[in-house]
């Protein structure tokens, strides 16, 4: 990666952390204020817990995205050449990638063995019910 294309990413990354330190995390009040009130519509409360706990996950990942682009700001500013390397393996990230996820980590490889299988590991066929 040449320097150009660093201080591409380095712009990504400041725009980026910029709108994430500039966002206020969601909060959903609850509609239930006491104990005694629970409300005309018996689907309002589920359904407000519900949005309480996808508020609460954006935010938690939001502060994960953040604490990742301040790492690769870091790591852009005291080792400039590692930027862009595979934290696992070393190989180069594609520039596709870095640009999709400027502060991304590994490379697609090492990241799906990091994450493990999706769904349902034990079903191989759809007969199977175990």
């Amino acid at each position: 990666m040449n320097a150009k294309q660093r201080e591409e990413f380095k712009k990504l990354l400041l725009a980026l952390h910029a709108e994430l330190t500039g966002k206020t995390p969601q909060r959903i009040e609850p509609n239930r204020t006491d104990d005694a009130r629970i409300g005309g519509d018996e689907d309002e409360q589920p359904l407000n817990e519900m949005m309480q706990a996808i508020a609460s996950n954006r935010n938690r990942n939001m502060d994960g995205v953040l604490a990742r682009v301040v790492k690769a700001l870091g790591k852009l500013r005291d080792d400039p050449d590692s930027y862009g390397e595979c934290e696992e393996c070393g190989d180069e990230l594609p520039l596709g990638r870095l640009r999709a996820m400027p502060y991304a980590e590994f490379c697609v490889t090492c990241q799906s063995s990091k994450d493990g299988p999706k769904g349902p590991a034990t079903r191989k066929k759809l007969t199977d019910y175990s």
